[in-house]
C-alpha cells in the first residue's frame, strides 16, 4: 500500500507543482549560471542498490560536494540558501519516489561509505526505501545549522566530546560519531513501527514545522 500511495502522491506532485518547479528551475538558471539545473548524486537505496538523486543545485558549480553539508559554506550560493531553507531544493526526488528509488518517508539516502558499510543488525535499515522525510530527517532538521555550530566551536578552541566522552576534533567525526549512529538508532526504530498512520503524522510535522513525539522523546 505504500509503494502504491508513493506512486500515485509523487505523480500527482510532480504535475500540480510543475509550475513550481520550471520557476525554481529559471531562478537557478539566471541566478547561477555555468552549471546545470539539476544536482545529481549517487546514493544508496534499498538492499544497498546505488541510485542517482536529483535535487535543485544549491551550490557552485565545479564545488566539491562531501557527505555534509555546513550551513554558511562559501560554495553555497544565495539562491541555494533560500532553496534550502524552505528545502524546494528536494523537490526533483519527486521523480525518485515514482521511479520507486525513494519514499516520501524514510532513512535519508547516503553516499556510499555510510549505510552500505553497516554491520550486523544495523543493516537492517537497507530494507527500507530512502526516503525525503523521516524521524532522523525530522530530528536533525537543523543540521547544517548544528555542524556549523561545531565547525566554530572547534575553530575557536572549544571542546567537544562524543557521547563515549572522547574529543571530537572535526565536523566529519562529529557526523560520523555522533550523528549517524543516532539516526541509525531511529531508523531502525522506524522499520519496526512504521505504519500509514505514522508516516502522515512524519509528513504533517515536516511541512508544518512541528514536532512529534517519537522512540520516547520529541523530534
Amino acid at each position: 500500500m505504500k509503494f502504491f500511495l508513493d506512486k500515485v502522491m509523487s505523480f500527482l506532485g510532480l504535475v500540480l507543482l510543475s509550475p513550481l518547479l520550471a520557476f525554481v528551475a529559471l531562478v537557478i538558471k539566471f541566478t547561477m549560471p555555468g552549471g546545470p539545473v539539476i544536482f545529481k548524486q549517487t546514493r544508496v537505496g534499498k538492499d544497498s542498490k546505488l541510485f542517482t538523486i536529483y535535487k535543485f543545485r544549491t551550490m557552485e558549480s565545479g564545488s566539491d560536494t562531501s557527505s555534509i553539508s555546513v550551513a554558511g559554506a562559501k560554495c553555497i550560493t544565495r539562491t541555494g540558501s533560500i532553496l534550502r531553507r524552505f528545502k524546494l531544493d528536494e523537490l526533483p526526488q519527486l521523480w525518485n519516489i515514482l521511479k520507486g528509488d525513494m519514499s516520501f518517508v524514510g532513512p535519508r539516502p547516503d553516499v556510499p561509505g555510510y549505510a552500505d558499510a553497516l554491520t550486523g543488525e544495523d543493516r537492517e535499515i537497507l530494507e527500507l526505501r530512502p526516503g525525503v522525510t523521516g524521524p532522523a530527517s525530522l530530528k536533525y532538521r537543523d543540521e547544517e545549522e548544528l555542524l556549523a555550530s561545531i565547525e566554530s566551536k572547534l575553530a575557536a578552541g572549544e571542546e567537544v566530546f562524543a557521547p563515549d566522552g572522547r574529543p571530537i576534533k572535526s565536523v566529519l567525526e562529529y557526523n560520523d560519531r555522533v550523528l549517524f549512529p543516532d539516526k541509525v538508532r531511529l531508523n531502525r526504530y522506524y522499520l519496526h513501527h512504521s505504519s500509514l498512520l505514522l508516516d502522515f503524522r512524519l509528513i504533517v510535522a515536516t511541512v508544518l514545522g512541528n514536532h512529534i513525539k517519537f522512540d520516547g522523546e520529541l523530534i
